[in-house]
């Protein structure tokens, strides 16, 4: 009991919440032609890693441990980017379970030269609290104030259901695909 009570964060021990405001997170880029397409249009995948960048400093913020990217759960691609935009991605924890947080993220990109913005990729990621030795620790609770963060702290819950009803779907599969296997080796 000892040896997991000393994994745990200074936060999960001492049972602290936090506000989503404590975990959010905003990061700029400016697109150049290294990271576009052959139509000067950022490349999807370069996308998703700046996603995951700053969904990551978010979890940071919010567990103030060590965070592993379990899963990008979703992702819009709404409008290209193009080069010269510069991209604004912001960051937040939707919701913290256990040892486990599901983190928002949006991407806009203003056009400097005009001056506006326009909404460009959303994306939920979840994140993991570790210990410099890899294994899972506790993270702090989540309170949402705003009625904007309630709802997306229930909408995570309702990801988070629907993540584990499809890990159990693809679990069963597995299982009655592999029941043959076994029984022929007999």
């Amino acid at each position: 009991m000892a040896a997991d009570f000393s994994r745990q964060s200074s936060a999960a021990k001492s049972g602290a919440t936090r506000s989503v405001s404590d975990s959010q997170s905003e990061m700029t880029e400016l697109v150049l032609p290294n990271d576009t397409n052959t139509l000067g249009n950022l490349l999807g995948g370069r996308l998703m890693h700046f996603i995951d960048l700053v969904g990551a400093m978010a979890a940071y913020r919010h567990s103030r441990s060590h965070v592993v990217t379990a899963s990008m759960d979703h992702i819009d691609f709404i409008a290209p980017v193009h080069v010269g935009d510069l991209l604004i991605l912001k960051s937040s924890c939707n919701r913290a379970f256990r040892t486990s947080m599901e983190i928002g993220v949006k991407a806009e990109v203003e056009n400097t030269m005009a001056g506006v913005r326009r909404h460009v990729a959303s994306a939920f990621l979840t994140f993991v609290a570790v210990d410099p030795q890899g294994r899972k620790v506790p993270v702090a609770q989540l309170q949402p104030e705003t009625p904007d963060e309630v709802r997306r702290y229930e909408d995570a819950g309702h990801r988070r259901e629907l993540r584990e009803a499809e890990r159990e779907r693809r679990k069963t599969n597995r299982e009655a695909r592999e029941r043959p296997a076994e029984s022929a080796k007999i």
